[in-house]
């Protein structure tokens, strides 16, 4: 499959997707969400792929949307068409298998609400995160407003979306923003071996933990809470995958969860 806008190679188990507008900083484009979108969805359907880790050629992971490509086309009344998953990104990624930030410079607007629904955010040191809609007149968006506010609390959130100032990476660290930060020159090895320990275990249970916490995560009723755990772990039981592990761990031997799949 080929891509403009991106690149998509596997890494053993892991599919590395890396954002491919280095000149332009990788500001995002409608043409950039159908391509991720389509590189995803590649990876999802092929059961070599364990997990994902999403990236940023050159000096900065994304720059945000593209001013000219994308909001001048906009304010002068452009109909800019996007297949459906690329219009719902956080759905996509929610229901795909475990994608991982590698963030490498500047993550900023929507470079920065586009990792938030991921499953864990890696920054270089050199990184920089803004969630700066504010400075051009707008709102937050792709349920950003939600993911600041669990990561970071209310007064926190509040205050980025409403500077739009600009973060490092250890200060991110400090407020909950990423996950981890690690040497730029270890950015990509440490993003695919955090990938790795998810995609490698039983696929059907990743999925249905995913999303467990898409549905939990601001969910108040607590019954509620339960019937979808234990709906899920019905399912599990269930599951070749489940039969696998205690066979498994019964022999003494390593599972083999991609064979247990396969006899389905």
């Amino acid at each position: 499959m080929t891509y403009n806008t991106i690149l998509s190679e596997r890494q053993d188990d892991v599919q590395i997707i890396t954002l491919n507008r280095p000149e332009r900083m990788n500001a995002w484009t409608y043409e950039m969400a159908d391509e991720l979108a389509r590189a995803i969805n590649a990876a999802n359907d092929d059961d070599d792929v364990g997990a994902m880790v999403l990236t940023g050629a050159g000096r900065g992971f994304c720059a945000g949307a593209d001013v000219e490509a994308v909001f001048k086309a906009q304010s002068e009344g452009e109909t800019l068409a996007r297949s459906e998953d690329a219009m719902d990104w956080v759905g996509l990624v929610r229901r795909s298998k475990p994608i991982i930030a590698a963030i490498n410079g500047a993550a900023i607007g929507l470079g920065l609400t586009k990792v938030l629904p991921l499953d864990y955010l890696v920054a270089g040191q050199s990184a920089k995160l803004s969630a700066r809609f504010v400075k051009m007149g707008i709102v937050p968006e792709l349920a950003s407003s939600r993911f600041l506010f669990t990561r970071l609390g209310f007064g926190q959130a509040s205050e980025l979306m409403l500077s739009g100032r600009t973060v490092d990476a250890q200060e991110a660290l400090s407020l909950g923003l990423v996950d981890s930060v690690v040497a730029d020159a270890d950015l990509l090895d440490a993003a695919t071996t955090v990938a790795r320990s998810m995609g490698e275990n039983p696929r059907e249970a990743v999925l249905m933990i995913k999303e467990l916490i898409t549905l939990n995560a601001a969910e108040t009723d607590l019954h509620t809470v339960q019937k979808r755990e234990g709906q899920a772990l019905k399912r599990a039981y269930e599951s070749p995958e489940h039969k696998e592990a205690i066979a498994a761990f019964l022999a003494k031997r390593t599972p083999d969860f991609k064979a247990a799949r396969q006899q389905r």
